[in-house]
Protein backbone atom coordinates (compact mmCIF):
# COMPACT_ATOMS: atom_id res chain seq x y z
CA UNK A 1 0.00 0.00 0.00
CA UNK A 2 1.33 3.43 -1.03
CA UNK A 3 2.30 5.98 1.94
CA UNK A 4 2.60 9.10 -0.67
CA UNK A 5 -0.24 11.41 -0.61
CA UNK A 6 -0.76 13.85 -2.44
CA UNK A 7 -4.10 16.68 -1.99
CA UNK A 8 -6.65 16.94 -4.62
CA UNK A 9 -6.11 20.32 -4.57
CA UNK A 10 -2.29 21.48 -4.23
CA UNK A 11 -1.75 25.14 -3.43
CA UNK A 12 1.45 24.90 -3.91
CA UNK A 13 1.35 26.96 -7.42
CA UNK A 14 -1.64 29.46 -6.12
CA UNK A 15 0.00 30.91 -2.70
CA UNK A 16 2.33 33.27 -4.31
CA UNK A 17 -0.01 34.43 -6.74
CA UNK A 18 -2.95 34.88 -3.50
CA UNK A 19 -0.24 36.70 -1.28
CA UNK A 20 1.04 39.09 -3.81
CA UNK A 21 -2.48 40.22 -5.66
CA UNK A 22 -5.35 41.95 -3.43
CA UNK A 23 -8.08 40.01 -4.56
CA UNK A 24 -11.86 41.89 -4.02
CA UNK A 25 -15.03 41.04 -1.98
CA UNK A 26 -17.72 42.70 -4.31
CA UNK A 27 -21.37 42.02 -4.02
CA UNK A 28 -23.51 42.84 -6.80
CA UNK A 29 -26.59 43.93 -7.38
CA UNK A 30 -27.56 41.55 -10.15
CA UNK A 31 -27.20 38.32 -11.01
CA UNK A 32 -26.32 39.22 -14.78
CA UNK A 33 -23.31 36.91 -14.63
CA UNK A 34 -24.98 33.54 -13.82
CA UNK A 35 -26.34 30.81 -15.76
CA UNK A 36 -30.05 30.94 -16.35
CA UNK A 37 -30.85 28.53 -13.50
CA UNK A 38 -32.67 26.01 -15.67
CA UNK A 39 -29.52 25.57 -17.22
CA UNK A 40 -27.92 24.47 -13.95
CA UNK A 41 -30.91 22.18 -12.82
CA UNK A 42 -31.28 20.25 -15.67
CA UNK A 43 -28.08 18.53 -14.69
CA UNK A 44 -30.47 17.61 -11.53
CA UNK A 45 -32.52 15.20 -14.23
CA UNK A 46 -29.85 13.89 -15.77
CA UNK A 47 -28.13 12.85 -12.36
CA UNK A 48 -31.43 11.19 -11.48
CA UNK A 49 -31.52 9.57 -14.76
CA UNK A 50 -28.04 7.54 -14.10
CA UNK A 51 -29.51 6.24 -10.90
CA UNK A 52 -29.88 2.24 -11.38
CA UNK A 53 -32.82 0.93 -8.41
CA UNK A 54 -31.81 -3.12 -8.14
CA UNK A 55 -33.73 -5.74 -9.47
CA UNK A 56 -34.59 -8.76 -7.89
CA UNK A 57 -35.69 -12.32 -8.82
CA UNK A 58 -39.68 -12.86 -8.00
CA UNK A 59 -39.23 -15.03 -5.15
CA UNK A 60 -40.21 -14.75 -1.51
CA UNK A 61 -38.50 -15.89 1.40
CA UNK A 62 -40.49 -15.77 4.94
CA UNK A 63 -37.87 -15.07 7.47
CA UNK A 64 -39.98 -16.70 10.19
CA UNK A 65 -39.66 -20.14 8.06
CA UNK A 66 -35.96 -20.07 9.10
CA UNK A 67 -36.46 -20.28 12.83
CA UNK A 68 -37.50 -16.48 13.58
CA UNK A 69 -39.69 -15.52 16.38
CA UNK A 70 -41.30 -11.79 16.16
CA UNK A 71 -42.09 -12.20 20.41
CA UNK A 72 -39.45 -10.02 21.11
CA UNK A 73 -37.29 -12.07 23.22
CA UNK A 74 -36.30 -14.49 20.79
CA UNK A 75 -33.07 -14.39 18.95
CA UNK A 76 -33.44 -14.42 15.75
CA UNK A 77 -29.74 -14.00 14.49
CA UNK A 78 -29.44 -17.15 12.42
CA UNK A 79 -32.97 -17.03 10.93
CA UNK A 80 -31.69 -13.97 9.31
CA UNK A 81 -27.96 -14.95 8.48
CA UNK A 82 -29.65 -18.77 6.87
CA UNK A 83 -32.67 -16.42 5.34
CA UNK A 84 -29.69 -14.32 3.59
CA UNK A 85 -27.21 -17.07 2.83
CA UNK A 86 -29.80 -19.05 0.92
CA UNK A 87 -31.52 -15.89 -0.88
CA UNK A 88 -27.90 -14.81 -2.35
CA UNK A 89 -27.14 -18.73 -3.14
CA UNK A 90 -30.52 -19.06 -5.07
CA UNK A 91 -29.72 -15.81 -6.99
CA UNK A 92 -31.70 -13.73 -5.05
CA UNK A 93 -35.14 -12.56 -4.14
CA UNK A 94 -37.14 -10.48 -0.99
CA UNK A 95 -36.73 -11.97 2.25
CA UNK A 96 -40.19 -10.53 4.06
CA UNK A 97 -40.21 -10.15 8.32
CA UNK A 98 -43.78 -10.39 8.66
CA UNK A 99 -45.36 -8.32 12.34
CA UNK A 100 -44.04 -8.78 15.13
CA UNK A 101 -40.74 -7.83 17.18
CA UNK A 102 -37.95 -9.82 15.97
CA UNK A 103 -34.72 -9.55 18.20
CA UNK A 104 -31.55 -10.04 16.77
CA UNK A 105 -28.93 -10.15 18.86
CA UNK A 106 -25.94 -9.63 16.29
CA UNK A 107 -25.31 -7.92 12.37
CA UNK A 108 -27.34 -8.17 9.39
CA UNK A 109 -25.01 -8.44 6.25
CA UNK A 110 -26.67 -8.21 3.03
CA UNK A 111 -25.41 -10.25 -0.07
CA UNK A 112 -25.94 -9.32 -3.63
CA UNK A 113 -29.48 -9.85 -5.43
CA UNK A 114 -30.90 -9.98 -1.51
CA UNK A 115 -33.82 -7.31 -0.73
CA UNK A 116 -35.22 -7.15 2.96
CA UNK A 117 -38.62 -6.16 3.23
CA UNK A 118 -39.53 -5.14 6.97
CA UNK A 119 -43.60 -5.10 6.88
CA UNK A 120 -46.23 -2.69 8.25
CA UNK A 121 -46.24 -3.81 12.01
CA UNK A 122 -42.51 -5.23 11.90
CA UNK A 123 -39.78 -4.05 14.01
CA UNK A 124 -36.07 -5.56 13.80
CA UNK A 125 -34.63 -4.55 17.57
CA UNK A 126 -31.26 -5.15 17.41
CA UNK A 127 -29.45 -6.38 21.11
CA UNK A 128 -27.34 -3.27 21.52
CA UNK A 129 -24.80 -4.91 23.17
CA UNK A 130 -21.73 -4.92 21.66
CA UNK A 131 -19.94 -8.10 21.40
CA UNK A 132 -22.70 -8.99 19.47
CA UNK A 133 -21.29 -7.43 16.84
CA UNK A 134 -18.23 -8.89 16.37
CA UNK A 135 -15.80 -10.14 14.24
CA UNK A 136 -14.51 -6.67 13.12
CA UNK A 137 -15.38 -5.53 9.62
CA UNK A 138 -14.35 -2.75 7.21
CA UNK A 139 -15.61 -0.01 7.52
CA UNK A 140 -14.96 3.99 7.61
CA UNK A 141 -15.03 5.84 10.93
CA UNK A 142 -15.76 10.01 10.21
CA UNK A 143 -13.74 9.66 7.62
CA UNK A 144 -11.21 7.43 7.83
CA UNK A 145 -10.74 3.52 6.81
CA UNK A 146 -10.45 1.01 9.86
CA UNK A 147 -11.33 -2.42 11.41
CA UNK A 148 -14.40 -2.04 13.91
CA UNK A 149 -17.61 -3.23 15.42
CA UNK A 150 -20.11 -3.99 12.14
CA UNK A 151 -22.77 -1.90 11.74
CA UNK A 152 -26.50 -2.92 12.74
CA UNK A 153 -26.96 -3.53 8.69
CA UNK A 154 -23.95 -3.76 6.97
CA UNK A 155 -22.99 -4.76 3.19
CA UNK A 156 -19.59 -5.13 1.65
CA UNK A 157 -19.21 -5.09 -2.54
CA UNK A 158 -23.04 -6.16 -2.68
CA UNK A 159 -25.11 -5.75 -6.15
CA UNK A 160 -28.62 -4.89 -6.19
CA UNK A 161 -29.57 -4.49 -2.36
CA UNK A 162 -32.57 -3.19 -0.71
CA UNK A 163 -34.15 -2.56 2.45
CA UNK A 164 -37.93 -1.34 2.26
CA UNK A 165 -41.59 -1.43 3.97
CA UNK A 166 -43.42 0.27 6.54
CA UNK A 167 -41.63 -1.35 9.55
CA UNK A 168 -38.82 -0.08 12.04
CA UNK A 169 -35.31 -0.89 12.15
CA UNK A 170 -34.32 -0.32 16.09
CA UNK A 171 -30.86 0.23 16.85
CA UNK A 172 -31.47 -0.04 20.58
CA UNK A 173 -28.54 1.97 21.35
CA UNK A 174 -30.09 3.65 24.65
CA UNK A 175 -28.76 0.51 26.47
CA UNK A 176 -24.71 1.07 25.74
CA UNK A 177 -23.05 2.69 22.58
CA UNK A 178 -25.36 5.71 22.58
CA UNK A 179 -23.14 6.34 25.98
CA UNK A 180 -20.11 5.36 24.18
CA UNK A 181 -18.58 9.17 23.38
CA UNK A 182 -17.28 10.39 26.14
CA UNK A 183 -14.30 7.61 25.92
CA UNK A 184 -13.88 7.43 22.59
CA UNK A 185 -10.92 10.32 22.57
CA UNK A 186 -7.84 8.00 22.79
CA UNK A 187 -9.22 5.88 20.09
CA UNK A 188 -10.45 8.51 17.54
CA UNK A 189 -6.82 10.34 18.29
CA UNK A 190 -5.18 7.54 17.02
CA UNK A 191 -7.40 6.64 14.28
CA UNK A 192 -6.76 9.96 12.76
CA UNK A 193 -3.07 9.51 13.47
CA UNK A 194 -3.02 6.75 11.50
CA UNK A 195 -4.52 8.05 8.76
CA UNK A 196 -2.67 11.14 8.52
CA UNK A 197 0.89 8.78 8.53
CA UNK A 198 -0.35 6.03 5.84
CA UNK A 199 -0.66 3.04 8.28
CA UNK A 200 -2.08 -0.07 5.86
CA UNK A 201 -5.52 -0.04 6.47
CA UNK A 202 -5.13 -3.82 7.92
CA UNK A 203 -3.22 -2.77 10.52
CA UNK A 204 -6.07 -0.06 11.88
CA UNK A 205 -7.78 -2.92 14.20
CA UNK A 206 -10.44 -1.45 16.51
CA UNK A 207 -13.13 -2.96 18.35
CA UNK A 208 -13.35 -4.10 21.96
CA UNK A 209 -11.98 -1.48 24.41
CA UNK A 210 -12.12 1.23 21.77
CA UNK A 211 -15.03 3.12 22.16
CA UNK A 212 -16.08 3.83 18.28
CA UNK A 213 -19.43 3.50 17.54
CA UNK A 214 -20.62 1.65 14.41
CA UNK A 215 -23.05 2.85 12.16
CA UNK A 216 -26.58 1.85 12.13
CA UNK A 217 -26.88 0.80 7.78
CA UNK A 218 -23.42 0.78 6.17
CA UNK A 219 -23.78 -0.19 2.37
CA UNK A 220 -19.42 -0.88 1.69
CA UNK A 221 -18.15 -0.38 -1.62
CA UNK A 222 -22.02 -1.39 -3.42
CA UNK A 223 -23.82 -0.77 -6.38
CA UNK A 224 -27.60 -0.19 -6.94
CA UNK A 225 -28.75 0.45 -3.75
CA UNK A 226 -32.63 0.78 -2.22
CA UNK A 227 -33.55 2.07 0.92
CA UNK A 228 -37.26 2.63 1.20
CA UNK A 229 -40.37 3.26 3.57
CA UNK A 230 -38.45 2.33 6.67
CA UNK A 231 -38.81 4.00 10.01
CA UNK A 232 -35.36 4.14 11.71
CA UNK A 233 -35.04 4.68 15.31
CA UNK A 234 -32.13 4.89 18.56
CA UNK A 235 -28.84 4.51 16.22
CA UNK A 236 -25.63 3.83 17.78
CA UNK A 237 -23.77 6.70 15.63
CA UNK A 238 -24.57 7.67 11.75
CA UNK A 239 -27.79 5.88 10.61
CA UNK A 240 -27.48 5.60 7.30
CA UNK A 241 -24.13 5.91 5.78
CA UNK A 242 -23.70 4.56 2.22
CA UNK A 243 -19.96 4.34 1.52
CA UNK A 244 -17.83 4.19 -1.83
CA UNK A 245 -21.66 3.23 -3.19
CA UNK A 246 -22.71 3.64 -6.89
CA UNK A 247 -26.22 4.69 -7.67
CA UNK A 248 -27.93 4.81 -4.29
CA UNK A 249 -31.41 5.42 -3.41
CA UNK A 250 -33.13 6.77 -0.13
CA UNK A 251 -36.77 7.44 -0.59
CA UNK A 252 -39.79 7.64 1.99
CA UNK A 253 -37.77 6.97 5.21
CA UNK A 254 -38.48 8.12 8.70
CA UNK A 255 -35.30 8.88 10.80
CA UNK A 256 -35.92 9.41 14.59
CA UNK A 257 -33.00 9.15 16.30
CA UNK A 258 -31.44 11.50 18.98
CA UNK A 259 -28.26 9.94 20.38
CA UNK A 260 -25.09 11.66 19.98
CA UNK A 261 -23.67 12.01 16.55
CA UNK A 262 -26.31 10.92 14.51
CA UNK A 263 -26.27 11.99 11.57
CA UNK A 264 -29.82 11.40 9.40
CA UNK A 265 -27.99 10.66 6.33
CA UNK A 266 -24.18 10.65 5.30
CA UNK A 267 -23.68 9.47 1.78
CA UNK A 268 -19.50 9.04 1.91
CA UNK A 269 -17.66 9.39 -0.89
CA UNK A 270 -20.40 7.97 -3.49
CA UNK A 271 -21.79 8.61 -6.90
CA UNK A 272 -25.39 9.21 -7.97
CA UNK A 273 -27.28 9.33 -4.96
CA UNK A 274 -31.05 10.49 -4.64
CA UNK A 275 -32.61 11.89 -1.20
CA UNK A 276 -36.15 12.53 -1.24
CA UNK A 277 -39.34 12.41 0.50
CA UNK A 278 -37.77 11.54 4.17
CA UNK A 279 -37.88 12.85 7.43
CA UNK A 280 -34.90 13.31 9.96
CA UNK A 281 -35.19 13.87 13.47
CA UNK A 282 -31.81 14.09 14.00
CA UNK A 283 -29.23 14.51 17.30
CA UNK A 284 -26.78 15.67 14.44
CA UNK A 285 -26.66 16.68 11.17
CA UNK A 286 -29.90 15.88 9.36
CA UNK A 287 -27.65 15.01 5.90
CA UNK A 288 -23.90 15.36 5.85
CA UNK A 289 -22.41 14.52 2.32
CA UNK A 290 -18.54 13.52 2.77
CA UNK A 291 -15.51 12.08 1.14
CA UNK A 292 -12.96 11.03 3.43
CA UNK A 293 -11.00 12.87 6.23
CA UNK A 294 -7.43 14.33 5.25
CA UNK A 295 -4.44 12.30 3.66
CA UNK A 296 -6.56 9.04 4.10
CA UNK A 297 -9.34 10.36 1.57
CA UNK A 298 -6.74 11.66 -0.34
CA UNK A 299 -5.25 8.51 -0.08
CA UNK A 300 -8.64 6.77 -1.56
CA UNK A 301 -9.10 9.43 -3.61
CA UNK A 302 -13.07 9.05 -4.47
CA UNK A 303 -14.96 12.03 -4.13
CA UNK A 304 -18.90 12.41 -3.47
CA UNK A 305 -20.52 13.44 -6.70
CA UNK A 306 -23.87 13.61 -8.16
CA UNK A 307 -26.37 14.01 -5.29
CA UNK A 308 -29.50 14.92 -5.50
CA UNK A 309 -31.52 15.54 -2.33
CA UNK A 310 -35.38 16.87 -2.46
CA UNK A 311 -38.68 17.23 -0.15
CA UNK A 312 -37.44 16.19 2.87
CA UNK A 313 -38.08 17.57 6.51
CA UNK A 314 -35.68 17.91 9.45
CA UNK A 315 -35.15 18.47 12.71
CA UNK A 316 -31.34 18.18 13.86
CA UNK A 317 -29.57 19.35 17.05
CA UNK A 318 -26.24 19.84 14.93
CA UNK A 319 -26.94 20.79 11.27
CA UNK A 320 -29.57 20.84 8.27
CA UNK A 321 -28.00 20.35 4.68
CA UNK A 322 -24.51 19.96 4.93
CA UNK A 323 -21.64 19.05 2.98
CA UNK A 324 -18.42 18.44 4.86
CA UNK A 325 -16.14 18.35 7.15
CA UNK A 326 -14.52 15.48 5.89
CA UNK A 327 -14.82 15.87 1.96
CA UNK A 328 -10.49 15.39 1.22
CA UNK A 329 -11.81 13.71 -1.61
CA UNK A 330 -13.81 16.64 -3.18
CA UNK A 331 -17.48 16.92 -3.31
CA UNK A 332 -19.19 18.24 -6.70
CA UNK A 333 -22.47 18.48 -8.53
CA UNK A 334 -24.89 18.68 -5.81
CA UNK A 335 -28.36 19.53 -5.53
CA UNK A 336 -30.53 20.19 -2.91
CA UNK A 337 -34.43 21.71 -3.32
CA UNK A 338 -37.70 21.74 -1.36
CA UNK A 339 -37.27 21.11 1.70
CA UNK A 340 -38.28 22.39 5.02
CA UNK A 341 -36.60 22.54 8.48
CA UNK A 342 -37.86 23.29 11.58
CA UNK A 343 -34.63 23.91 13.50
CA UNK A 344 -31.29 23.02 13.06
CA UNK A 345 -27.67 24.95 14.16
CA UNK A 346 -27.09 25.96 10.66
CA UNK A 347 -29.21 25.57 7.93
CA UNK A 348 -27.35 25.09 5.32
CA UNK A 349 -23.87 24.28 5.54
CA UNK A 350 -20.48 23.90 3.85
CA UNK A 351 -17.40 23.33 6.02
CA UNK A 352 -14.14 21.75 6.33
CA UNK A 353 -10.76 23.18 7.89
CA UNK A 354 -7.15 24.38 6.57
CA UNK A 355 -5.62 20.74 6.94
CA UNK A 356 -8.50 19.05 4.86
CA UNK A 357 -7.62 19.92 0.91
CA UNK A 358 -10.08 18.89 -1.35
CA UNK A 359 -12.57 21.02 -3.12
CA UNK A 360 -16.62 21.27 -2.88
CA UNK A 361 -17.56 22.47 -5.87
CA UNK A 362 -20.72 23.51 -8.02
CA UNK A 363 -23.66 23.14 -5.85
CA UNK A 364 -27.18 24.48 -6.19
CA UNK A 365 -29.75 24.57 -3.80
CA UNK A 366 -33.06 26.05 -3.93
CA UNK A 367 -36.82 25.93 -2.59
CA UNK A 368 -36.05 25.60 1.63
CA UNK A 369 -37.96 26.92 3.96
CA UNK A 370 -36.81 27.13 7.66
CA UNK A 371 -38.07 28.34 10.67
CA UNK A 372 -35.15 28.79 12.95
CA UNK A 373 -31.33 28.15 12.29
CA UNK A 374 -29.89 28.96 15.90
CA UNK A 375 -26.55 29.69 14.54
CA UNK A 376 -26.81 30.73 10.51
CA UNK A 377 -28.91 30.40 8.00
CA UNK A 378 -26.27 29.69 5.22
CA UNK A 379 -22.75 29.35 6.79
CA UNK A 380 -19.51 28.88 4.38
CA UNK A 381 -16.88 27.84 6.68
CA UNK A 382 -13.42 26.46 5.80
CA UNK A 383 -12.00 26.97 8.94
CA UNK A 384 -13.99 24.91 10.87
CA UNK A 385 -13.23 24.02 14.51
CA UNK A 386 -10.28 26.83 14.08
CA UNK A 387 -7.86 23.80 12.87
CA UNK A 388 -4.35 25.47 13.06
CA UNK A 389 -2.42 23.34 10.29
CA UNK A 390 -3.06 25.69 6.95
CA UNK A 391 -0.85 23.08 4.85
CA UNK A 392 -3.67 22.53 2.28
CA UNK A 393 -6.82 24.94 2.49
CA UNK A 394 -9.75 23.39 0.27
CA UNK A 395 -11.36 25.49 -2.51
CA UNK A 396 -15.25 26.18 -2.35
CA UNK A 397 -16.41 26.72 -5.55
CA UNK A 398 -19.30 27.70 -7.54
CA UNK A 399 -22.14 27.86 -5.25
CA UNK A 400 -25.93 28.75 -6.57
CA UNK A 401 -28.64 29.65 -3.84
CA UNK A 402 -31.61 31.01 -4.71
CA UNK A 403 -35.82 31.36 -2.69
CA UNK A 404 -34.55 30.73 0.97
CA UNK A 405 -36.41 31.70 3.42
CA UNK A 406 -36.09 31.85 7.10
CA UNK A 407 -38.03 33.46 9.81
CA UNK A 408 -35.06 33.70 12.73
CA UNK A 409 -31.25 32.73 12.31
CA UNK A 410 -30.24 33.80 15.89
CA UNK A 411 -26.47 34.98 15.29
CA UNK A 412 -25.78 35.56 11.34
CA UNK A 413 -28.02 35.80 8.32
CA UNK A 414 -25.42 34.30 6.06
CA UNK A 415 -21.66 33.64 7.31
CA UNK A 416 -19.41 33.09 4.98
CA UNK A 417 -15.26 33.30 5.56
CA UNK A 418 -13.00 31.93 3.05
CA UNK A 419 -9.12 31.86 3.68
CA UNK A 420 -6.34 34.06 2.48
CA UNK A 421 -4.98 31.16 0.70
CA UNK A 422 -8.21 29.85 -0.74
CA UNK A 423 -10.77 32.47 -1.20
CA UNK A 424 -14.48 31.54 -1.56
CA UNK A 425 -14.94 31.66 -5.24
CA UNK A 426 -18.18 32.10 -7.08
CA UNK A 427 -21.18 32.31 -5.05
CA UNK A 428 -24.56 33.65 -5.99
CA UNK A 429 -27.62 34.05 -3.84
CA UNK A 430 -30.64 35.31 -4.87
CA UNK A 431 -33.78 35.58 -3.42
CA UNK A 432 -33.76 35.35 -0.25
CA UNK A 433 -35.53 36.31 2.65
CA UNK A 434 -34.70 36.41 6.40
CA UNK A 435 -36.70 37.45 9.15
CA UNK A 436 -34.34 38.42 11.86
CA UNK A 437 -31.16 37.97 12.66
CA UNK A 438 -28.27 39.32 15.13
CA UNK A 439 -25.73 40.03 12.37
CA UNK A 440 -27.42 39.82 8.60
CA UNK A 441 -23.87 39.18 7.02
CA UNK A 442 -20.45 38.42 8.11
CA UNK A 443 -17.86 38.12 4.73
CA UNK A 444 -14.14 37.53 4.71
CA UNK A 445 -11.55 36.05 1.49
CA UNK A 446 -14.40 35.80 -1.16
CA UNK A 447 -13.89 36.27 -4.77
CA UNK A 448 -17.11 36.98 -6.90
CA UNK A 449 -19.50 37.12 -4.01
CA UNK A 450 -23.01 38.15 -5.43
CA UNK A 451 -26.54 38.65 -3.98
CA UNK A 452 -29.56 39.68 -5.73
CA UNK A 453 -32.79 40.36 -3.81
CA UNK A 454 -31.69 39.42 -0.18
CA UNK A 455 -33.71 40.55 2.39
CA UNK A 456 -32.62 40.62 6.09
CA UNK A 457 -34.63 41.84 9.06
CA UNK A 458 -36.97 44.09 6.22
CA UNK A 459 -34.07 45.94 4.88
CA UNK A 460 -32.37 44.93 1.59
CA UNK A 461 -28.48 43.69 1.83
CA UNK A 462 -26.59 46.98 0.85
CA UNK A 463 -24.12 46.97 -1.27
CA UNK A 464 -20.68 46.37 0.10
CA UNK A 465 -17.98 48.16 -1.62
CA UNK A 466 -14.76 47.20 -2.82
CA UNK A 467 -12.67 46.13 0.06
CA UNK A 468 -8.73 46.68 0.13
CA UNK A 469 -6.11 43.71 2.31
CA UNK A 470 -9.73 41.15 2.39
CA UNK A 471 -10.76 43.19 5.59
CA UNK A 472 -13.56 41.30 7.09
CA UNK A 473 -16.80 43.32 6.09
CA UNK A 474 -19.99 43.29 8.86
CA UNK A 475 -23.34 44.62 7.85
CA UNK A 476 -25.87 44.50 10.80
CA UNK A 477 -29.16 45.52 9.35
CA UNK A 478 -30.85 45.17 13.19
CA UNK A 479 -30.87 49.03 13.58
Amino acid sequence: MSTTFQPVYNTSKTLLKITTISLSIIILSNLSCIKPTHEGWRQAHEIEKQILLPEFRNRNYDITEFGAVGDSTTNCHKAFVNAIRKCNSEGGGKIIVPKGIFLVNGPIHLKSNVHLHIAAGAIIKFSGVPEHFLPIVLTRWEGTELYNYSPMIYAYQATNIAITGKGVIDGNAKINFAHWKPQQTPAQIKLRQMGNDGIPVHERVFGTGYWLRPSMIQPFGCKNVLIDGVTIIDSPFWVIHPTFCINVTVRNIHVESWNPNNDGCDPDASVNVLIENCVFNTGDDAIAIKSGRDQDGWRIGQGAENIVIRNCDMKSKANGLCIGSEMSGGVRNIYMEDCRLDEAGNAVYFKSNLDRGGVIENVWVRNINVNRALSALIRFETNYKGHRGNQYPPLFSRFHLESIACQIADQYGIFAAGHAQAHLQDIFLNDITIGSAKTPLFLKYADNFNTNHVIINGEPLPAVPEMINDEVTEINLSW
